[in-house]
């Protein structure tokens, strides 16, 4: 074994006892899942936040309904049609 100080031989000691507390049979995520997770993270947040930019782009008034006391509704060629209901 190569020349080690005390402190980092306790640390040693100290890691190699908590790796075998570990149960060996239980998976767990690491490194790669906390990367993986944050980066799902900060997709939602980039596309919440685009979300919103475009939503205030969005003018919700609707135009005031002028044919709605008629009995004949105008149709796309400019004919007047009786009014169904």
């Amino acid at each position: 074994m190569p020349d080690m100080s005390a402190s980092a031989s306790l640390a040693m000691t100290h890691l190699v006892t908590f790796a075998k507390e570990v149960d060996e049979d239980k998976v767990t995520p690491g490194v790669l899942g906390f990367i993986v997770f944050a980066a799902m993270a900060l997709a939602v947040w980039a596309l919440m936040k685009s979300m919103s930019k475009h939503m205030k782009k969005v003018d919700f008034t609707e135009p005031a309904d002028e044919a709605s006391g008629k009995e004949t509704a105008e149709s796309p060629s400019g004919k007047a049609s009786p009014a169904k209901g």
